[in-house]
């Protein structure tokens, strides 16, 4: 195993704590007789306790060996990964380095344990290539990535030869890429502290290269909502908008940045996690990142410039204060800096304020009239942050029959049988003592209705 281990060349740069490398250095111990019986099978059950890690991480099932391996090279960003992502597998010299990689792979992944299985008096490597995980619940594992790992671990285990294995690898790099972007919809930014990055198989982030050091990690929103824009009740002007910009986008065309403002609870984050679904599969991609990481938004642009995916920077619940000034963060990296934006990137943000800066009646003294034009410097400064969005969408709170027509939609949905009669007297009484009339005041209500049929 370590000999094939050690002819790796694109796949080559592994960290000497990850799983396949203390494999390797398992089976050189082994072979060599530097290590005791003893030694060697607390070796194997700690790397063995690892893939049991992975496998309760991502629900993982069958042959834990080949998911592993699966998942190391989805994972793996290298030039040859890379330029399969944005042109897919080419004749390139490349290649050559790459097929000779896939054969020592192709070696690993059809590894015969039963000689140190035998020696050592065990059998956990027959149980994991034969593994029956607990049924669990879906939260508790990203679906996504499980899915797409056991389905590349399937192709590669039908595949005949290393052509077979270069053929199914190239080809989940060009449909859905390589690294955690491949894998996920949406990601948080962190801080790591100790700047480490090691390849083990558990571990859910990557870190940022950026020019300043600062250690910064991208972190895979697990289990994103599954919402869909149909499930958003009404709204359709606004939705279309939405649409129509996003489409643009990800078709690689000009686009807007887009500020969706308005009512508290009228479903405008829910607007942007439906677009994010409902354009997945064409490559978008969603990064969310909140007012004190505005500092950091250059070099969050600057790691994903050169990928081969549509970036949405999100910023929910978009506003400042007066003392506040990270909006000017903002503004430069939006418009105005001398870096232009790329153009696999857009920033999508939601506010209950159309014009996201506190104003005050102070800011209007200095106003003068000339035709009718403000030349106020104060406000001037508060409104250049707004007007960068080249699309503002407004979401108003619903009227009375609107609210009704939610609540009726969502109680079809939910499996509730009541009669509209019956719904709109209940949801009536509700928003009355629940914040008022909104999508969200909708939603907690059918909540509370599905509560109570549980308990009967």
């Amino acid at each position: 195993m370590y000999r094939d281990i050690a002819k790796l060349i694109m796949y080559g740069d592994i960290d000497e704590d990850c799983i396949l490398y203390q494999m390797g250095e398992i089976f050189r111990e082994f072979e060599e007789g530097t290590q005791s019986n003893a030694v060697l099978i607390r070796k194997v059950y700690t790397q063995i306790k690892r893939l049991l890690t992975v496998a309760t991480d991502f629900g993982f099932d069958k042959n834990l060996w080949h998911n592993y391996l699966a998942y190391f090279l989805i994972t793996n960003e290298n030039p040859f990964s890379i330029t399969c992502e944005k042109i897919g597998a080419n004749d390139g010299s490349v290649n050559h380095f790459a097929r000779n990689d896939f054969a020592a792979i192709k070696n690993l992944f059809e590894y015969d344990f039963s000689e140190i299985e035998k020696s050592l008096g065990i059998d956990c490597f027959t149980q994991i290539s034969n593994y029956h995980a607990i049924e669990k619940k879906e939260l508790m594992y990203n679906k996504n990535v499980s899915e797409k790992v056991q389905a590349l671990s399937s192709r590669m285990e039908q595949a005949k030869d290393v052509e077979g294995f270069f053929t199914a690898v190239t080809e989940f790099y060009r449909d859905y890429g390589v690294g955690m972007f491949g894998l996920n919809k949406a990601f948080r930014i962190g801080n790591n502290p100790d700047g480490s990055v090691k390849f083990m198989a558990i571990n859910k982030a990557f870190r940022i290269q950026d020019r300043t050091d600062s250690k910064l990690v991208f972190l895979p929103i697990n289990n994103m909502d599954k919402v869909m824009l149909s499930d958003l009740v009404g709204y359709e002007i606004q939705k279309k908008k939405l649409v129509d910009n996003t489409r643009a986008f990800v078709e690689g065309k000009k686009a807007n940045n887009v500020l969706l403002f308005g009512d508290s609870g009228t479903g405008k984050s829910t607007s942007i996690k439906a677009i994010v679904n409902e354009f997945y599969d064409q490559g978008l991609r969603m990064i969310e990142i909140y007012k004190h990481q505005f500092k950091d938004l250059s070099n969050v642009i600057a790691a994903v410039k050169n990928r081969n995916y549509k970036f949405i920077i999100y910023m929910d619940d978009l506003s400042f204060e007066e003392f506040e000034i990270e909006y000017k963060f903002l503004k430069a990296v939006i418009e105005g800096g001398v870096e232009t934006k790329p153009d696999n990137i857009l920033i999508y943000a939601t506010s209950n304020r159309r014009h996201l800066i506190r104003e005050t009646w102070s800011d209007r003294n200095d106003v003068q009239q000339d035709e009718g034009m403000h030349r106020s410097d104060t406000m001037q400064e508060k409104l250049s942050l707004v007007n960068r969005f080249g699309v503002t969408i407004n979401y108003s709170k619903p009227s009375q029959k609107e609210y009704f027509d939610i609540v009726i939609h969502l109680a079809a949905k939910a499996g509730i049988k009541m009669s509209e009669d019956e719904l709109k007297a209940e949801a009536n009484k509700w928003e009355l003592s629940h914040g008022g009339i909104s999508g969200r005041t909708a939603q907690q209500f059918i909540y509370y209705l599905q509560g109570q049929e549980d308990e009967k």
